[in-house]
């Protein structure tokens, strides 16, 4: 019996299943979304919405958590920068949005878009400015 163990397993060893989720939330907030499968997307938001709730209060302590926790300056950088912030320091939490797509041609798994909840595409954002 499976009681009280949380999260999927994935096929993968514990520490596989940690470097996974680890390179999942560096390149989710790196560039903001992401296309995986719908298991690793439910997965990857209980990993990473944790650290965009940290860098919503930049201290010391919590730049060295997500350092420990990350191990990617770039995207620890970008956590704690003031625009990144300022997007969310309202919204008291789902950072995050799952949208489901087609199956994959290969294996046929099923694909989600995992991004965060105010993305815009980089075209829309451009028309916009012109403007």
């Amino acid at each position: 019996m499976r009681h009280n163990v949380a999260g999927k397993r994935l096929g993968r060893s514990s520490n596989q299943r940690k470097a996974l989720m680890k390179n999942l939330a560096i390149s989710l907030i790196t560039h903001e979304r992401i296309e995986t499968t719908i298991t690793k997307a439910k997965e990857l938001r209980k990993f990473a919405e944790p650290f965009i709730t940290l860098g919503k209060s930049d201290t010391v302590a919590n730049r060295r958590l997500a350092m420990s926790r990350l191990g990617n300056k770039i995207a620890v950088q970008k956590l704690f920068s003031e625009e990144f912030r300022s997007r969310f320091e309202t919204r008291p939490g789902g950072y995050t949005r799952i949208l489901k797509m087609d199956t994959r041609l290969g294996d046929g798994a099923e694909m989600a878009l995992i991004e965060l909840v105010d993305y815009t595409l980089p075209e829309l954002a451009e028309e916009t400015d012109g403007e």
